[in-house]
């Protein structure tokens, strides 16, 4: 994906060049830092300063966080946003599915593996201010398994560069390694990269092997091991967790106390792969990744409710990894993964005063991130539930 390149000034001598100040808040900043008491300034939709105690700027708008916990808009790097026929989609469902995101905190979605023309008019519509919503990076999908030519696996890239997509989905399999390398070379003449659909360990490493720069999905059907993990870090490729598909849930689709998958399947007949062990498979391999140092990122891969997508996820991550590495996970690392690191994924002067303000202390009890009031994107509030 294109590096964005924001130049910027902040003009912090002057008062009256700030337009937002949040005061009396807990800060999860996302490097690690925690404020028990301290503000944020914004100007033009950029944070200026992220200090303790208050800050006094005469004449500029304030919101008083009460002790709530604020840190970076949330980030789901692998999100299917549009349902169905996308004509419809957006006459019928697109306002009301764009604020639910927003409602969740979530301020960036990155689509895993759109058609086209439907994501791509949505980021215009976004963009342009038509549709209120969260930031899309838009995806399009080029499977090694469609192609049985060289010739038609480039042709493939060079459509979706020419419509303007900002990464490249590819589902793959060992033995589609050679085409795989084809589409990353094709993609790498246009400046794009190829995030991989890599189920398996053997899948993965087929993956690294054709050069790809990101992986989608942490692997199943068998334990990951350290040697394995070091050959993607080595290779300085992003992943993301999406582990929460192989493990059942109970309120997504039933309020019955039925484990039931995220495709509506009931446990155990739902489960993915050949094994049995799907559901502890993801959740160890994403540790035995992280620990290897994996740039490891959040994502879904859901397509039903923002918030029930979040829960999901957070209850298999909760398995494997503290608070304080999911807000890692959350924040940095998935900015890292869809290249916004620069914009994104922390609360730092320069970046977009992309903001969740929460009800509680997220690295306490992780699920506080489902208690969200009041959700910023660059600098405006964009969902408020503080009554």
């Amino acid at each position: 994906m294109k590096k964005l390149l924001i130049i910027f000034a902040v003009f912090s001598c002057f008062a009256n060049a700030q337009d937002l100040v949040i005061t009396n808040a807990r800060i999860i900043d996302g490097t690690g830092r925690v404020i028990d008491s301290g503000s944020v300034v914004i100007d033009a939709g950029r944070i200026v300063s992220v200090s303790e105690g208050a800050a006094n700027i005469a004449g500029v708008p304030i919101i008083d966080a009460n002790g709530m916990t604020v840190m970076p808009g949330f980030i789901d790097a692998h999100r299917h946003i549009i349902s169905g026929d996308a004509q419809t989609w957006f006459a019928e469902q697109s306002t009301q599915s764009m604020q639910a995101y927003l409602d969740a905190g979530y301020t960036t979605l990155m689509e895993g593996g759109g058609r086209l023309p439907g994501i791509m008019e949505l980021k215009r519509r976004i963009d342009a201010g038509e549709l209120t919503g969260p930031r899309v990076i838009t995806s399009a999908r080029a499977d090694p398994g469609q192609y049985s030519t060289e010739a038609s696996a480039r042709a493939r890239v060079r459509e979706l560069a020419e419509a303007g997509v900002e990464i490249i989905k590819a589902s793959t399999t060992p033995n589609e390694k050679d085409i795989l390398a084809i589409l990353v070379d094709e993609a790498g003449k246009y400046d794009l990269e190829v995030m991989v659909h890599a189920v398996t360990v053997p899948a993965m490493l087929a993956a690294v092997e054709a050069g790809t720069g990101k992986l989608v999905h942490t692997p199943h059907d068998s334990f990951l091991t350290a040697e394995e993990a070091r050959v993607v870090a080595q290779a300085n490729i992003e992943t993301l967790s999406t582990i929460g598909f192989a493990v059942p849930t109970f309120d997504v689709y039933n309020d019955d106390n039925i484990p039931t998958f995220r495709d509506g399947n009931s446990w155990p007949e739902g489960i993915l792969g050949t094994g049995s062990n799907a559901a502890g498979e993801k959740a160890v391999n994403g540790r035995t990744l992280w620990d290897a140092g994996v740039v490891y990122g959040f994502g879904t891969d859901t397509n039903y409710s923002p918030v029930k997508g979040l829960s999901h996820e957070l209850r298999a991550l909760n398995l494997m990894f503290s608070p304080r590495d999911i807000v890692k996970l959350m924040g940095p690392n998935t900015a890292a993964f869809i290249d916004m690191e620069n914009e994104i994924g922390t609360l730092e002067p320069g970046k977009q005063a992309d903001i969740v303000f929460i009800d509680g202390d997220p690295l306490e009890l992780i699920f506080n991130l489902l208690n969200v009031k009041l959700v910023l994107k660059g600098g405006e509030i964009v969902a408020d539930h503080r009554n």
